[in-house]
């Protein structure tokens, strides 16, 4: 396992570098980023993504179902200037009760592990503004590193590109072969189980009614710069008009979109 992932500050700080560096930019081409917003993250784990806004006024709520997660989150943002603009919420987001409305909702690296991505669409269409922009930053499934398996103990399998691919059980024993414990392999099936495709999230918002304002294949991921010093770069437009194929050297895919009335 990589040491980032047992860091929750390093992951705090390095979600708020990439976010401030290149969702905000993002954003901007489509609405200006200003005091003025309210930003809600879903699943926003430390809530590393709201950082940015915090610092331009943003009022910011994040919603996050691990309890401990929220309590790092608390507490990194404890001596932040803004702090009362934002609010931190462990809680289910299908449980939230009339829920508030928000400029700007962020969903990144979240998707990909959430079950039944088609009711989670539908449900997110009751936080947005009639004008609000949704962010969906994702790695695609069948990218080398699409099952998340940097998170694995071995030194070997964590850096080895696309085996997660293979068929279910087979995956399924290999990871009971090479050391991992029960809890670590039932994450990763768990990822394995929601996995999702380009082609996928892009049937799921036409199937939901969202209508696509922006979209940019990476191939080398923005997160790559803050992790590893990697120049981003987009994917070639080529590659990125092939359907199916482009997920396997598609490293991240971001998409902004709004709610079809």
């Amino acid at each position: 396992m990589q040491e980032r992932h047992s860091d929750s500050l390093r992951y705090f700080n390095e979600q708020a570098l990439t976010t401030q560096k290149y969702v905000i930019p993002y954003l901007e081409s489509l609405k200006k980023i200003d005091s003025s917003l309210s930003v809600l993250e879903i699943g926003c784990g430390e809530a590393g993504n709201l950082k940015p806004f915090l610092d331009l006024g943003c009022t910011c709520v994040g919603i996050d179902i691990s309890v401990s997660r929220i309590a790092n989150g608390k507490l990194y943002f404890a001596e932040h200037s803004n702090v009362t603009n934002l609010t931190l919420i462990a809680e289910d987001i299908y449980d939230t009760v009339n829920p508030d409305q928000f400029d700007i909702i962020i969903t990144r690296d979240v998707i990909e592990h959430i079950p039944n991505q088609e009711l989670f669409m539908k449900r997110c269409r009751d936080f947005m503004k009639p004008d609000g922009l949704y962010f969906i930053g994702f790695p695609p499934w069948y990218n080398p590193f699409g099952g998340h398996q940097q998170l694995l103990k071995h030194k070997l399998f964590s850096k080895l590109p696309y085996f997660h691919i293979i068929p279910r059980p087979l995956y399924k024993g290999l990871l009971k072969s090479i050391g991992e414990s029960d809890a670590q392999i039932e994450g990763m099936l768990e990822i394995y189980d929601t996995r999702i495709t380009i082609d996928r999230l892009n049937r799921i918002l036409k199937s939901n009614k969202y209508s696509i304002l922006k979209k940019t294949d990476w191939f080398i991921n923005p997160n790559y710069e803050t992790k590893f010093g990697l120049k981003p770069r987009k994917q070639l437009g080529l590659i990125s008009a092939v359907p199916f194929f482009r997920n396997f050297l598609t490293t991240a895919s971001y998409y902004v979109v709004r709610a079809q009335k």
